[in-house]
């Protein structure tokens, strides 16, 4: 079971649209059109498309699994006590002084772009369940980094 909010939710079930809709009709075109070059056993355009159709198959049916297994979390529910899910954390790298701010999301709608990062994250999951001024030492690859919470809001 995944939690995530309403956004990434429909975000999800737009993307399966879109596969089904679009993509899906596209590969198999492109599979009607290389079959239509004649000789199968020495057409790479052909394996090439049925490849991409795997692909795509494949993908689909992960998010359609993603779908089928979410819990949406209803955010005015959530207290920003602690940090959780679908709670924005400002916080301070005691060594570098740098300021960041992440929004702790289901795997599904991490994007660092957009400062969402996974809650299987080392980050997040160091920093689940503190307080704001609470201070947390976090493995992560590049060694230990040292955070303190400044801020604790809910994601928009």
């Amino acid at each position: 079971m995944a939690y995530m909010s309403q956004e990434g939710y429909d975000k999800m079930v737009a993307e399966l649209k879109r596969l089904e809709s679009v993509e899906r009709p596209k590969a198999s075109a492109a599979i009607a059109e290389a079959r239509d070059k004649g000789d199968l056993s020495e057409n790479s355009e052909y394996d090439a498309a049925k490849e991409a159709q795997g692909h795509l198959e494949a993908k689909i049916n992960q998010l359609k699994l993603a779908i089928q297994e979410a819990k949406i979390v209803d955010v005015s529910r959530l207290s920003t006590d602690t940090v959780q899910i679908l709670t924005k954390v400002e916080m301070t790298n005691l060594v570098t002084k740098a300021k960041m701010t992440y929004t702790i999301v289901s795997e599904n709608e991490a994007n660092l772009r957009e400062g969402k990062i996974s809650i299987k994250t080392p980050i997040a999951q160091g920093l689940l369940g503190k307080k704001e001024g609470d201070e947390a030492e976090i493995k992560i690859p590049s060694g230990i980094v040292r955070l303190r919470i400044e801020k604790i809001s809910l994601a928009e």
